[in-house]
């Protein structure tokens, strides 16, 4: 479905991320993988991409808040794979605090890489995209793209500002054949959640199953956890023909979070 064409997944070493390069990759796409992490695993993950689909895959560690690194990243990959036809906008981080008592360095670093990367990344990939009259921009927002909650202030106008930047790509480049959207997952089961899961059960002595329900699911009224497979697959859903004439949308996958 995708042979031929060059994905961008940031922050995809882990999670979500690391998820949705597997099913580009599985449907033909060359990669380019992108984060932090150890180089061991990095590399064992290129290869078996590699390997196991049959395509080609690069790593680039650049750090995403730096604008010449991002720069200096997409003449790498138009040297090594060509222009990019897929970018899928994933890298970000969390930090918690009251706004009050909100830490400024942490504030201006969620900022750079939850939302400007995302702008930095699509201002490089647009004109190739344009001129071959085919594109996918995907951006991996959250249920805070669509509300908000307390002690997450960077994160949420960092999501909010995702949800606001990936209506304007898609009503600029809708003529030429790309499309921007973003998908708004709930709460992804992922390494990082289950350690969250193990430490506020301890912190507030109370068992790991409460937590889930009581804590991070309160919200998501199926009492289900979204899959890193689930978003992956979603993705991909919008790389394909049956995707054309959906542009410019927040689609949520949060088991009904805000449908209410």
């Amino acid at each position: 479905m995708l042979q031929g064409k060059t994905s961008l997944v940031t922050g995809s070493t882990s999670g979500i991320g690391k998820a949705i390069a597997t099913r580009l990759a599985e449907a033909g796409a060359n990669l380019v993988i992108n984060g932090f992490g150890d180089a061991t695993e990095i590399e064992a993950f290129r290869a078996s991409l590699e390997k196991d689909f049959g395509i080609k895959a690069i790593y680039l560690g650049t750090d995403l808040t730096d604008v010449s690194a991002i720069d200096d990243m997409f003449s790498e990959i138009s040297a090594k794979l060509g222009a990019v036809d897929i970018l899928v906008n994933n890298a970000g981080i969390q930090h918690v605090s009251p706004v009050e008592d909100f830490p400024v360095e942490k504030w201006d670093l969620i900022i750079a890489l939850n939302l400007s990367s995302s702008f930095h990344t699509t201002r490089h990939v647009l004109p190739h995209m344009k001129s071959q009259k085919w594109g996918r921009i995907i951006n991996i927002a959250s249920a805070h793209a669509l509300v908000a909650s307390p002690y997450k202030s960077a994160y949420v106008a960092a999501k909010h500002g995702i949800a606001g930047f990936t209506k304007t790509v898609a009503l600029e480049a809708a003529k030429d054949g790309v499309r921007c959207n973003a998908v708004c997952p709930g709460y992804v089961h992922t390494p990082l959640v289950d350690g969250q899961i193990a430490d506020t059960a301890k912190a507030r002595g109370i068992s790991e199953e409460d937590v889930k329900n009581n804590v991070i699911l309160s919200a998501q009224p199926t009492k289900e956890f979204v899959t890193v497979e689930q978003v992956a697959e979603f993705t991909h859903f919008l790389c394909t023909p049956a995707a054309d004439q959906i542009n410019g949308t927040l689609m949520s996958m949060d088991g009904g979070w805000v449908a209410q």
